[in-house]
């Protein structure tokens, strides 16, 4: 997902994205572990979409506009 969709939603809709993406990232790591996972840059993948969200929502936090 790329920042600029982001920066377009609301905070309660960054923050369920966010929820989602972290349990995403729980069913990633566990199919890893059980040796489920055919494409391991999902998992990077996810972790950046997590940082992503919660560089915007420091953001705002912080007043800074982009």
């Amino acid at each position: 997902m790329k920042a600029s969709e982001l920066r377009g939603l609301s905070d309660q809709e960054l923050l369920e994205k966010l929820e989602d993406a972290k349990r995403q990232l729980m069913n990633l790591r566990f199919q890893l572990a059980i040796g489920q996972l055919d494409n391991n840059s999902k998992i990077m993948e996810t972790k950046r979409d997590i940082a992503r969200i919660k560089t915007i929502l420091r953001e705002r936090e912080l007043g800074i506009r982009r």
